[in-house]
């Protein structure tokens, strides 16, 4: 018996950094991502803001979304600049929450009122 209990020492001195060895530090996840597909309410080009009016339910929500300047902008699949967006235009947004707000990630003008 204390052969058995000198050898399992044995064993768990020889390897001690297996047992306390670290996993490598995974990357942080990436945030959540939210959809919003609605018209443009007010477009803040010096503020690069954007509020975006959609239906849920029986109600109307406004969503408030600040837009980095590497937030992609399109329309048609091109490139659109952020003045280019009016009111009464229908986007899809895609955003996520960060403390300061909602950020913009992708905006995609699906159509212009006439």
């Amino acid at each position: 018996m204390s052969r058995l209990v000198l050898a399992s020492i044995c064993i768990i001195a020889a390897f001690p950094t297996a047992a306390t060895a670290q996993q490598p530090p995974q990357p942080p996840p990436s945030p959540p991502t939210h959809n919003v597909q609605g018209a443009v309410r007010v477009v803040d080009v010096r503020g690069r803001a954007l509020e975006v009016t959609t239906g849920v339910g029986m109600a109307l929500r406004v969503v408030r979304l600040q837009v980095p300047a590497d937030t992609r902008v399109t329309a048609a699949g091109a490139p659109l600049p952020l003045a280019r967006l009016q009111a009464g235009d229908l986007v899809r947004v895609s955003y996520g929450a960060r403390p300061g707000g909602f950020v913009a990630y992708a905006i995609e003008r699906l159509g212009r009122v006439p």
